[in-house]
């Protein structure tokens, strides 16, 4: 496959990717705060989305897990290779996203009157948002791949992949 076209995919995925990790996120993160409210997810939403895309295009996340997983010898197109790359990007943009999240949660209770510690407020966050994410990612990527192939006319399984 030629350098451009992979460029292309890599930047489609991270834009479908991105976006569709930062709207579960904001979404659960905002729903399991307690308070729900509609401009909290759209401000999360916006701000989480810009934070992933600027991660997308920033961090080389494929050549990075391509490398990890070489290193443990995953082969391609496996569960285990599937779940090293998945836990790979889960690293790279869900603390991140989520340190964002809810540090804008914390500003706003903060300026209501609230006083809650952020630590333990980021640390439960984290570990609740690493499950969803890794979970996600897991079932959203190879979806994506195939779409973004399909939309560049390459067939999924055909000669460009290897076997």
């Amino acid at each position: 496959m030629e350098r451009k076209t992979m460029k292309k995919i890599g930047l489609q995925m991270s834009v479908l990717m991105g976006v569709s990790l930062s709207f579960c996120l904001s979404l659960s993160g905002n729903a399991l705060s307690g308070h729900f409210t509609m401009q909290g997810f759209a401000i999360s939403f916006a701000a989480s989305t810009a934070l992933s895309l600027l991660i997308g295009f920033a961090v080389p996340v494929k050549p990075l897990s391509d490398k990890i997983c070489d290193a443990l010898s995953l082969r391609p197109r496996t569960l285990p290779r599937s779940v090293a790359e998945s836990l790979v990007s889960d690293c790279v943009y869900t603390p991140l996203i989520t340190l964002l999240m809810v540090f804008l949660a914390w500003k706003s209770a903060s300026a209501h009157g609230a006083q809650i510690p952020f630590a333990p407020m980021f640390l439960h966050s984290l570990a609740t948002s690493m499950i969803i994410g890794f979970v996600l990612i897991l079932i959203l990527m190879p979806v994506f791949l195939r779409l973004v192939f399909r939309m560049n006319g390459i067939n999924p399984q055909g000669e460009n992949h290897e076997p």
